[in-house]
């Protein structure tokens, strides 16, 4: 039976290793991982901004409270922005990595301003409403960006550029053969951009928002949702596939949109509307629940897992788990699929239960850093119930998951190193 499902798996893993390697998934993910330097500027500015409100000892922090809001329109606020700029420029380096990136992004700014209505303000001056420059603007800046970069490079394929004579600088020759390009994805954009203010929605931003991006996240962030992509991506990691490779690029922007909304009703002063996202399944999933099986290898009877947890512990701490995946091993280890696949899934069920009661704080929707330490990690949300939650998980919770699979493989690997003792006397 083992190995039909290995055979079965081993057929896959080209697809998957395709999968992962897709121009336009690994273009998305590289995008949105590029906003987490803005978002996570802004998420500290939002973090100061209310910080006042319930420690008195920072009250000194509302004399900044100008600046904070600033950083959080530019950043948070602004998050659409920088998707369009790196959504295109990825896509033409993924698919023609000697093109010039920059000129694309550039076009795709340009393509995602005209398809944004211009408002007023109250002194009659003409102005970009905010409104679709944030989360709701995500989804379409995505489609901007991956739709302007893919007509980008097909224009420099068939030739429609400007030629230069041999001799003219680079810099400029660069230039010239963006001219046509620009103008032809803009009379698209223009074209585009007619069509949908002559619907009901208004406007492109509004049509992509409301027929595509809000019932996704209706969907995808759903806790049934998140649990499938936690077993899914586990299940690939099982087999020796990069499974967050695979599966995070075709939720991440929409699970970062969500937090996006979280971090925008904070610094509104509101209750978070949104219990899971990008911050949630990260930071509950944090280490991928290796850390208990570390430490229960610390007391392990067996030579070999005592070996392994004193290799594996100290990465684990900081949520770094690739000694315990390939050290143990956990791949195409059947006596350990059980909580290798399921224990992931266990606490996000836990930790949504546990929020949508209020026994924890929703979470702020602040980007998690990989690479701190346990608790640290989860301190970024500004809540001490998600970080007891966080320690609960994984000093408590995660040991008792993998105690009774690792036990009984620990016994069988000691009589193993005893049997082979007796055979060297």
């Amino acid at each position: 039976m083992k190995e039909k499902i290995t055979g079965y798996f081993d057929k896959l893993s080209p697809f998957f290793d395709k999968l992962g390697n897709n121009a336009y998934l690994k273009s998305i993910s590289g995008a949105m991982m590029g906003t987490l330097g803005p978002i996570l500027i802004g998420s500290i500015a939002v973090l100061l901004l209310v910080l006042p409100n319930s420690l008195p000892a920072l009250s000194f922090l509302a004399g900044f409270a100008n600046v904070f809001s600033k950083l959080n329109q530019i950043t948070i606020g602004s998050m659409a922005v920088y998707v369009v700029v790196l959504m295109a420029y990825h896509l033409v380096k993924n698919l023609r990595p000697s093109e010039d990136g920059i000129s694309a992004a550039i076009i795709a700014l340009l393509s995602f301003f005209i398809i944004t209505p211009l408002g007023t303000t109250t002194d009659e001056v003409s102005a970009i409403p905010a409104t679709w420059l944030s989360a709701q603007g995500v989804f379409s800046a995505m489609i901007v960006g991956l739709v302007s970069g893919r007509v980008y490079i097909w224009l420099k394929d068939k030739g429609w550029t400007i030629k230069m004579p041999a001799g003219v600088p680079p810099m400029v020759t660069k230039v010239f053969e963006s001219i046509l390009p620009t103008v032809l994805i803009s009379v698209l954009f223009i074209v585009l951009n007619s069509l949908f203010e002559a619907t009901s929605f208004g406007n492109m931003h509004q049509f992509v928002y409301s027929i595509i991006q809000e019932p996704l996240q209706g969907i995808g962030g759903s806790i049934s949702a998140v649990i499938l992509i936690s077993l899914i991506q586990q299940v690939l990691w099982f087999f020796g596939i990069h499974g967050t490779n695979v599966v995070m690029p075709i939720v991440q922007a929409l699970w970062m949109a969500m937090d996006v909304e979280n971090l925008n009703a904070v610094a509104a002063g509101q209750t978070p509307p949104n219990i899971t996202g990008y911050a949630f399944f990260m930071i509950i999933t944090w280490s991928g629940m290796g850390l208990g099986l570390a430490l229960l290898m610390l007391q392990a009877k067996s030579k070999q897992y005592r070996e392994t947890g004193k290799v594996a512990i100290v990465p684990a701490l900081f949520g770094i788990t690739e000694p315990l995946i390939f050290g143990t091993p956990l791949v195409l280890n059947f006596k350990l699929a059980v909580p290798f696949i399921t224990n992931n899934s266990i606490a996000l069920i836990l930790a949504y239960v546990l929020t949508r009661f209020g026994f924890v704080a929703r979470f702020t929707g602040v980007t998690a850093i990989f690479g701190l330490p346990i608790g640290f990690h989860a301190a970024v949300q500004g809540k001490l119930s998600i970080i007891i939650l966080q320690l609960f998980i994984q000093l408590i919770l995660s040991p008792i998951l993998w105690y009774p699979w690792f036990k009984k493989l620990d016994k069988e690997t000691y009589q193993l190193e005893q049997a082979a003792l007796k055979e060297k006397v």
